[in-house]
């Protein structure tokens, strides 16, 4: 499995007990998966909208970092979230509906693949001059027939929890982790200071407790 970011590394075991949405400042937005389905299950459009704006860019990102088109992608996205919809009520493990997206939308993906392997097999089938099947040749260029392995997915999942978790954190919290780890290259303390207006000594100890904030908030989403 590929080595965590410094981001990533920043999550622990122990998880602490979260508060509900209701008493949380970010209302929905702060609600956990389980809660967020349950509010979807009672007809809150609002709780559906916050789920599908919370999983869309991992959804669409499993079939475009497997090779598919953006139109294959958008097919699966749609695919995932009707079929979610269809089956909230039957979901027997609602804090897991982000592992459920992603098995769907990795079985939705390699199912495309799969099709497009075989239309072009079918096409080219014996067309060559000299009467050989050139389908093998033409299906190189296609996505492979397992092109996400678990640890490339289990990396998606976490990437998604770090954004998350960033999107919690305050304004000025969030825009000094993102100065220090999320620019290429990172900001030196000197331009980091500057740019949030504070002493350059300050900069060390104001990131280990943005650090320590972004820890917190990663076990709340673990």
């Amino acid at each position: 499995m590929p080595a965590p970011t410094p981001l990533e590394s920043a999550a622990e075991d122990t998880a602490a007990p979260a508060p509900g949405p209701a008493s949380r400042p970010g209302g929905l937005a702060d609600a956990s998966d389980a809660e967020l389905v349950a509010l979807c299950r009672e007809g809150r459009q609002s709780a559906w909208v916050a789920l599908v704006r919370r999983f869309q860019r991992l959804v669409y990102t499993v079939p475009r970092r497997a090779g598919l088109s953006e139109e294959q992608a958008a097919d699966v996205f749609q695919l995932c979230f009707a079929t979610l919809h269809e089956q909230l009520a039957r979901l027997q493990q609602p804090e897991r509906v982000q592992a459920w997206l992603v098995t769907t939308a990795r079985r939705e993906t390699l199912r495309l693949i799969e099709l497009s392997r075989r239309t072009v097999s079918t096409t080219v089938a014996g067309i060559d001059a000299d009467g050989e099947s050139r389908s093998e040749d033409l299906c190189d260029g296609l996505p492979g027939p397992d092109p996400l392995p678990d640890d490339q997915l289990e990396r998606l999942q976490m990437q998604h929890r770090v954004r998350r978790a960033l999107q919690q954190l305050e304004p000025r919290s969030r825009e000094l982790v993102e100065c220090l780890f999320l620019r290429d290259p990172p900001l030196s303390y000197e331009e980091v200071a500057e740019r949030l207006q504070i002493s350059p000594g300050s900069v060390g100890p104001t990131r280990a407790r943005c650090l320590e904030k972004l820890r917190v908030l990663l076990n709340e989403l673990a």
